[in-house]
């Protein structure tokens, strides 16, 4: 196998790529559970909570396959089990089908979650000067940073 040489020594790339592991199993879980309440939602705001689940579980599909590439990038193999993603996730299932109200509220802290877990990563990425990591990791704030806001303004 060839050495990688991008720049960044390899304690960092494995210690960035560790921090993304965990991003990867925030946005995945994040996803299980929008993608689940977007089937299973009901009441009277249903139209408007299933179609904008929808935006939201999309938009993380690719968010998942982005974070996945960058810690292959880095030389790292990526997680890619519930196993896996439940040890690395700071976000945890849901049992059940909550109400539309609970969902919200719940989807709400899964995303503020996320930027807490994305600001740990940011911090190691800059600090290795990997401004490739810190773009991708940025650019996922401002998306979570964004939706959770919106979330919070329709619970009222």
């Amino acid at each position: 196998m060839n050495t990688m040489n991008i720049g960044i020594n390899e304690n960092d790339r494995i210690e960035i790529a560790e921090g993304l592991k965990k991003l990867l199993a925030d946005s995945y879980t994040l996803y299980l559970q929008t993608h689940n309440f977007h089937w299973n939602v009901t009441g009277p705001q249903f139209r408007e909570l299933h179609l904008m689940f929808e935006e939201h579980y999309t938009e993380l599909s690719t968010a998942v396959d982005e974070i996945a590439e960058r810690i292959r990038t880095l030389g790292v193999a990526a997680p890619g089990t519930y196993k896996a993603f439940a040890e690395y996730s700071a976000i945890q299932e849901v049992d059940g089908v909550p109400k539309a109200k609970e969902m919200v509220s719940i989807l709400t802290e899964g995303h503020e979650q996320v930027v807490r877990t994305a600001r740990n990563v940011l911090a190691v990425a800059q600090e290795a000067a990997d401004e490739s990591t810190a773009a991708l990791v940025s650019d996922r704030m401002r998306i979570h940073e964004k939706t959770a806001w919106m979330l919070r303004a329709l619970a009222g």
